[in-house]
């Protein structure tokens, strides 16, 4: 299957991002908008409270339904912000590798953030991402 999603180096800006600096998709892509994946589980309980890991690979289990459901996988996505409840970088770090392998190779332009509180009790970690497909 033909991916719609093309990641541009920068041969101008630092290699030390573990990022694409930006990604394009043609304008006959379809675009598909995630809502913020928190580290829900099925009965709507925050999974492992405590802990930037654990949530963090929570968030990407449940965007990858997300994407499934929209016919797409972490492969289509064009670009995420990763949302840490920490004024700790070491917090922000410990998300960011998990969100970060998940994604492997198909390492697309992110911003990582910390904030002061996200919208469930126990919440750390949310991540937000737009995915773009091509339609057979």
């Amino acid at each position: 299957m033909a991916r719609a999603v093309t990641l541009i180096r920068s041969s101008t800006l630092s290699d030390v991002a573990e990022y694409a600096y930006a990604a394009t998709a043609p304008a006959e892509s379809r675009l598909i908008f995630l809502a913020g994946a928190c580290p829900l589980d099925e009965d709507g309980s925050t999974a492992a409270v405590g802990d930037y890991a654990g949530q963090a690979a929570k968030a990407v289990e449940n965007m990858r339904a997300a994407l499934a459901d929209a016919d797409a996988s972490l492969q289509d996505v064009i670009s995420t912000r990763v949302l840490v409840a920490s004024t700790r970088r070491d917090d922000l770090v410990t998300a960011w590798e998990v969100v970060r392998d998940a994604f492997g190779d198909h390492d697309v332009p992110s911003t990582l953030m910390g904030v002061t509180v996200l919208g469930y009790d126990d919440q750390l970690v949310e991540i937000e991402a737009v995915a773009a497909v091509m339609d057979s």
